[in-house]
This record gives C-alpha cells, structure tokens and sequence, in this order.
C-alpha cells in the first residue's frame, strides 16, 4: 500500500458541517459517510429528540453482526510442531467469518423477512467450515500432544443484534462507557484479568442516542458503523482516572523512545503475532512505528535485521495498532484491497498528530528486563462479541484526559483532539515470550501493583496517539468487518527487539527513579 497523506488542519475543519457533529444551540447534526461504500445512515434532530432516518433500503433493520466464538481463547497448549498449522487455521477461522459477514450484508433485507434464510445459506455452511477448522486444529495438536477437549461446541456462531439498542422511544442504553478507568487487578488462573479497563461504576450519560432513536424506530446497524451512539460528548463524562498509589521500592523512573508516526506510510492488513504467514490475517489496516520489516512472514530474524523509525537504532522493536480514518467521503488507496474496502474498512486514513511511547516502572517493585521478542498484544480486536473482559483500549481528548473512555468514542469540542491510549500489561511469567493464545504469559498488575502467580514487573509500554479530526463522530478505527468498527476493539500490538544494552539502560533508569530517552 502507498504512502497516504494526512489532510490538513484547514481542510479538515472545513468538512466539519457535513461530516461532523455539531454541538451548539441544542442541535444535533451526524452524518456516516460510507459513501464509497455505497452504504451509510443519518439522523438530526433537537436536544435529546433524535429521529433517526435510514437508507430506504436498509430500513427495518434489526440484526447487526456475526457472533461467534473464540476458539483462541480456549487454546491453552500448542506444541512448537503444530504451531503452524494451529496458527494457520485460526486465521482461516477469521476469514470464513469475514466471508460469512459479506454475504450476510448482502442479504439482509432478505434475511430480515426469512430469518431461517440465515440459518440455512450463512451460519449451517458457517458452522461445518469452522468444525472442519477445529477438528484439523485439534489432530494437529494432537500428534506432539494431548489433544484439546470441549472445542467442537465452538462451532456453532448466530446472528445478533447491536448491545446499544435502545428502547424505541429515543432511549439508548444509558451507558456512555464512563467506568472507573482502573485494571480490576484480578488476575484470575489464566493470567488474563486486570483487563477491564474502564468496567463497573459506569455512569451513563447517553444523551438517548441509542440505535431505536426516535418513537418506534426499527434500531439495528445500518451499514457497517460505527452509529451515533457510539459517540459521546467528552465534556459530559466526569473524571474517572484513579492511578495506583506509589509504594516504597517501587521504580518511579522512565523511558521514552522516539519512532515517529508512520511518516514513512508503513500500512498492511497482517498480524506477524496472532497470524503468521498469513496475508490480510488481520482483516484491518494497521499502522507501524519502529521495525520496517514487519509484515505476516517476518521472523525474529528478520526484525532483528530490520530498519528502524526509532531515532535510537538499538529499538528495533514494531509498535502497531489499527488506523484511524476521517469518514469523509474520500477514497483512500486500499478501497479495494484486502484489509480496506474488502473488508469493509473505508474512508480516509489519518496520520496521527503526536505518537508517544514511554516504558513506565511499577508502583510496588522494581523491573526486570523484557526478553527479547515479547510479544504483547493489548486489548480485544474482537471485544464486541467477545465481550469486554479483555478490552483495554482508553478514548479521550486532549485537556480531558482525566476522563477515559473504553466502549464511546470521544466527541472533543473545538481546538481539542482526539487521543487514544493503551497500557500494555506488565507482569511477564519468567518463561515464554508468547502463548498459545497470546495472553496468558503476560498479565496487569493487581490494582496495588502487585504481580500475582510467579510473575515479573517488567517495563510497561504505555502508547498515547492523538490525532487532529474534525469534531464529532466523523472517524473511526479500523476492525474485522463483523466488528462495526465499535471503540470498544481498539488494540495495540508489541514486540520486543531492544538490543540489550538499550534494554538495560531502561530497566536501570526506571529502577534509579530517572527519566530517560
């Protein structure tokens, strides 16, 4: 893919009347521009009034996704010898979903009218292809290994309706993702909990917006999102940022590494951590800072003798994270490319304004170095049908970021931009610079900075993107198709490749309580 240019400050303001929200005066103003993809939806009204207006064609809509389980997650072995193909399979899992989601679009109107027309012509076929994938996972493991039970009822996927549906009567969920903002800290037996960034205490503030806005509205997802209701005001959330207290022995330093911000244009649909040697495994566009050589068939190797955007040549570690694009209209030049049209991600990627990677120390204790080639993945990609309880992605806007939001995008007023941050998981489990599902050798530290089970602090990557967008919910991040672009996917990856004089340095520098780069 090309190099895409950011449009400028002044041309982005001047598209905010048609493809922004307009706060001012009690209107409400919103506009999906999926125009290149022949899809979108509109609604306007006054104060909490919203009467949303569809598509002729997509009216009546109340089924909005694909819902099927994670087969991942209920991995927890994988012999080096299955590793491939294991790999292999789960990415093929991903795009029989994706082909799936296609056909589903392309039928819904029939399908509302004949539910059963899903069943028999989607999710039956859907279903035997996914049984066929696991079975062929399973004997894999199988031949180095004790053959993975209780995997077969994962088959099964259904149709589901958008969470955010409101009540008909211009009432949403009253849930604007405002949640206490602090890793649960329970580390449960998988080493998978303290991910919750931002659950319980929500304090709902949705202004109506849900998906039945309006008296009587037909709800559901009109094209493939995101929707009003997945945007809030900023201003109306309350602060929520609650950081765990400094304790005697804890490291107090840092690190910053300085990579840039994909000036270089560095984009691709892979994911070299859940999909390797697979292209378009992702299904989305990612953008890239650090390691230049980072595509689905780069090895530790090839990272290791990669290029670097790192202004200090001995990080040659990737960072990357899905792309942001400005719906406006325009046609970006993966419009029919894998990861961009094809797989429903349109509209104009952003550049962003400001990327900062800071490598934090622990409240609780001092760190220990990463090993080389970690890989980290933090957040869901997957989270709005999954569920929540591995999304760790925090949305907010600039002079706001006391407030924090996990499942709404942020509507900033003017002159404040959006900002989105991750807080990778800090405790390594001593062994493995992966696991069989990407998570369990990593985990967050208890809400006192403790790292439970045996587990090391280690330096804890800390990633803030801000990006300058016209107000309002004009924009969204790339997802799987099925995913509807929802805030709530938002993801960051990580891998390692610090040189170790340059690992050292940091892990000195936060233990000695200074500030680095």
């Amino acid at each position: 893919m090309g190099r895409t240019r950011k449009r400028s400050t002044l041309a982005n303001r001047a598209i905010v009347a048609s493809a922004a929200l307009i706060l001012g005066g009690g209107g409400l103003v919103a506009v999906n521009v999926y125009a290149s993809a022949g899809e979108g939806w509109s609604w306007s009204g006054q104060g909490n009034e919203q009467n949303q207006t569809k598509n002729a064609e997509n009216a009546g809509q109340a089924i909005s996704t694909i819902d099927c389980p994670e087969v991942a997650n209920e991995i927890r072995e994988v012999p080096d010898q299955a590793r491939t193909e294991v790999d292999g399979e789960l990415a093929k899992m991903d795009s029989q979903i994706t082909d799936a989601y296609k056909q589903f679009a392309d039928q819904k109107e029939e399908i509302e009218r004949d539910p059963q027309l899903a069943q028999n012509a989607i999710l039956n076929p859907l279903k035997d292809k996914r049984a066929a994938s696991i079975d062929r996972i399973s004997t894999a493991i199988g031949r180095s290994g004790q053959r993975p039970q209780g995997l077969d009822p994962l088959a099964a996927c259904n149709l589901r309706a958008d969470d955010n549906q409101g009540d008909g009567n211009g009432n949403g969920n009253n849930d604007n993702g405002q949640g206490n903002n602090g890793q649960d800290g329970g580390q449960n037996g998988d080493q998978n909990g303290g991910q919750d960034n931002n659950q319980g205490n929500d304090q709902g503030n949705d202004n109506g917006q849900g998906d039945n806005q309006g008296n009587g509205g037909g709800g559901g997802q009109v094209g493939n999102g995101p929707e009003a209701s997945d945007f809030v005001d900023i201003q109306s959330v309350q602060p929520n940022v609650d950081q765990p207290q400094q304790q005697q022995g804890g490291s107090k330093g840092s690190f910053v590494t300085q990579c840039g911000k994909n000036e270089n244009g560095k984009f691709n649909p892979d994911n070299v951590i859940v999909a390797p040697g697979v292209s378009n495994g992702a299904h989305h566009m990612h953008d890239y800072v650090g390691n230049q050589a980072n595509d689905a068939f780069a090895s530790d190797d090839d990272l290791a003798n990669g290029d670097t955007s790192c202004q200090n040549q001995g990080d040659k570690s990737t960072y990357y994270w899905p792309v942001l694009r400005l719906q406006n209209g325009q046609n970006e030049n993966d419009a029919n490319a894998d990861g961009g049209g094809k797989d429903q991600n349109v509209g104009e990627i952003q550049t962003p304004s400001e990327v900062t990677l800071n490598f934090v120390g622990n409240p609780a204790s001092k760190v220990t170095a990463m090993p080389r080639f970690l890989r980290i993945i933090t957040g869901d990609a997957k989270a709005f049908v999954n569920g929540d309880a591995n999304a760790n992605a925090s949305w907010s806007c600039t002079g706001f970021e006391d407030r924090q939001l996990k499942d709404k995008y942020p509507i900033c007023p003017e002159g404040s931009q959006v900002v989105r941050s991750f807080k990778f998981q800090s405790c390594w489990d001593g062994q493995n610079t992966d696991s069989a599902n990407h998570r369990t050798h990593v985990a967050f530290a208890d809400n006192n900075g403790q790292c439970g089970n045996g587990f090391k602090a280690i330096p804890q990557l800390v990633q803030r993107i801000v990006y300058d967008v016209p107000p309002g919910p004009g924009f969204a991040v790339d997802s799987f198709p099925e995913q509807l672009h929802k805030p709530i996917t938002d993801h960051g990856d990580f891998i390692n490749v610090f040189d170790e004089n340059l690992m050292n340095k940091v892990v000195n520098c936060i233990n000695s309580g200074k500030k680095c780069q």
